[in-house]
């Protein structure tokens, strides 16, 4: 991992991302971008309003001027010295989600690091957050932080699956981080009334699916629970993880309103940090 993007507002929860981000950087010798979106007045963006576009260009000029002394603040923060850190900005012509989604692309970066708050209730199920929404349309792993962290440590991390071959390649990407932040592994199986399995066969299921991958010492555990959602924050809370990691396969439009993704709740709810993986 060589190039970090950093999305930011300026907000708290955006420098807790800034601060875990910035150990990663050092521990892989990475680039950090952080990439704020230029959120100008509506008489600059809308049509209708704006009469001239020459009259609007020093405003809008005003508006990249702070930014880019915000982005010096955020800079010249005693944890980011020693890492090269660029910045980029970006204008609401496109959605927030988009525009990050872009500059991940544009940067070539291998991993987003957001904070969020998350979102819930009618906020969640109307509109929900720009975290969720770059969940569901990265393709490069997103790192969702939600409180401060002086110092990532990770003593567990578990790594949600069903085990199915089309996860397989995200089981050794999770192994893999694992390592890199010496963290224990947890591959979770939960088990749900609905989708019952007898542990033998779910064991035989694990041992086909991971018998050829290098997993080290990891631990396997097959939980039972009322959802999987549940079953993954019961878990986690029962370990005491630092970090919980799962697979989002990206649905959009009436499959998502229709299957939702647990991956964007898990993102929501956590009280944790969450990695999510494209399958």
């Amino acid at each position: 991992m060589k190039r970090i993007l950093v999305p930011t507002d300026f907000s708290n929860h955006a420098n807790h991302a800034l601060h875990v981000a910035a150990q990663l950087a050092k521990h892989y010798n990475a680039e950090l971008f952080l990439h704020h979106i230029l959120e100008l007045p509506m008489h600059l963006i809308d049509p209708m309003m704006n009469t001239s576009t020459k009259e609007s260009l020093p405003e809008t000029l005003v508006f990249m001027k702070a930014a880019h002394e915000r982005f010096e603040k955020f800079k010249n923060q005693d944890f980011l010295k020693g890492i090269t850190v660029n910045e980029s900005i970006g204008d609401n012509d496109l959605s927030v989600h988009q525009g990050i989604i872009n500059a991940c692309k544009d940067n070539l970066t291998d991993m987003i690091i957001m904070g969020s708050h998350g979102s819930s209730g009618l906020e969640e199920f109307l509109v929900g957050s720009n975290t969720e929404k770059v969940v569901r349309n990265s393709d490069v792993p997103v790192l969702v932080i939600k409180k401060e962290h002086l110092t990532f440590e990770v003593n567990n991390f578990i790594y949600a699956t069903n085990f199915d071959t089309e996860d397989k390649p995200n089981i050794a990407k999770a192994y893999e981080f694992a390592q890199d932040i010496g963290a224990n592994l947890h591959l979770l199986w939960v088990n749900t009334p609905g989708g019952f399995k007898t542990t033998r066969d779910t064991e035989q299921k694990i041992q086909q699916r991971i018998s050829n991958l290098e997993l080290g010492n990891t631990i396997t555990t097959i939980y039972n629970d009322v959802s999987v959602e549940k079953g993954i924050l019961n878990y986690a809370k029962s370990i005491n993880a630092g970090l919980i990691g799962i697979g989002t396969h990206g649905r959009k439009g009436i499959s998502h309103f229709i299957n939702g993704s647990l991956s964007e709740d898990i993102v929501n709810h956590a009280n944790i940090p969450v990695l999510t993986l494209k399958i």
